[in-house]
């Protein structure tokens, strides 16, 4: 064989060769699996850690690539995570916001560059950024609350409101339904009402402080769990966590057996498992082509009380 001809077969088997590699690396690209991002508000509580950790595993249930993005409650820190996650190709985002109001630009941010969001637990301040968004019935169980919140106090006595995030519709979804009991018991006096931001360590500095001025109290209102258990540790540090009761919203395991030991009267039960595997599996539907999803896909939640603990699990109803 000549050197021009030797030269000319190298050249085409060479260029064979990266064709070929070529053709391998789009095949790989195409069968390699969608990517799913999972933006939650803060990881420092656990019922949002259960939540990212559900919706990943349900997702890569699905055959999805599923990644945790933590916000740490800084909307700033959660527009960093949308560029990000936007610019690596993630195909639907399952969202828990930092803030109804402040989150909406993220949403639209991913919607104008084809990634569907779907929100789980808190909402945003839009009917159409989102796909969908996944929340529990607050109102209604804080409702329900609030009637337990009344016999368990014989209609009349003072307590303190904690409030979560003054940012996030749940705050105000639980506050007013609460309210929506309460107050048409005039003898029930509210002597306080303050943010503790849904944070454990706050609640107790909160209420510890509330408690100089208003030593009395019968009872504590608190918009989660995390900070029912910090207004808890407050009563104890105070010598009285016997004579106040605390009531909560979320289903922890720790109030959970606060609620079994008697020491925390009651919460509502809203299962993050749940919230994340519907929501989970309403990407998946819609990445296969479904597009008509109601705005908003509500959840019933269950008052917990030392009644019917029995009935329940950590974060979840035992049936």
């Amino acid at each position: 064989m000549t050197k021009f001809k030797y030269a000319s077969t190298l050249k085409k088997i060479m260029l064979a060769v990266v064709a070929f590699a070529c053709f391998s690396c789009v095949n790989q690209k195409d069968d390699a699996p969608k990517k799913i991002a999972v933006v939650i508000s803060t990881l420092n509580n656990p019922w949002f850690v259960v939540l990212g950790e559900s919706a990943v595993e349900r997702a890569g249930e699905l055959g999805y690539e599923a990644t945790i993005f933590d916000s740490q409650n800084n909307t700033s820190k959660e527009a960093e995570h949308f560029e990000n996650l936007i610019a690596a190709g993630y195909s639907a985002v399952l969202f828990n916001p930092t803030d109804s109001e402040g989150s909406v630009s993220n949403v639209k941010r991913a919607k104008q560059a084809g990634v569907s969001v779907f929100c789980m637990d808190r909402e945003v301040n839009s009917l159409d950024a989102a796909t969908s968004q996944i929340i529990s019935d607050s109102f209604s169980g804080c409702v329900e609350l609030g009637e337990y919140f009344v016999r368990q106090l014989n209609k009349k006595g003072k307590y303190v409101e904690l409030l979560g995030l003054v940012g996030d519709n749940n705050t105000w979804n639980r506050s007013k339904g609460f309210h929506s009991v309460v107050d048409h018991f005039p003898e029930l006096k509210m002597v306080a009402q303050q943010s503790a931001d849904f944070d454990r360590s706050k609640a107790m500095e909160v209420l510890e402080s509330i408690l100089q001025s208003n030593p009395d109290i019968n009872a504590v209102f608190c918009g989660n769990d995390a900070m029912a258990m910090g207004a808890y540790q407050a009563l104890i540090a105070a010598e009285k966590a016997d004579n106040v009761m605390v009531f909560g919203f979320d289903g922890a395991d720790d109030v959970m057996n606060a609620i079994a030991d008697k020491k925390i009267a009651a919460t509502v039960m809203q299962s993050p498992k749940h919230m994340a595997r519907i929501a989970a599996e309403l990407a998946d539907q819609y990445l296969k082509g479904k597009r008509d999803f109601s705005a908003k896909t509500p959840l019933a939640v269950q008052v917990v009380t030392k009644e019917n603990i029995n009935e329940f699990g950590t974060f979840g109803s035992k049936n």
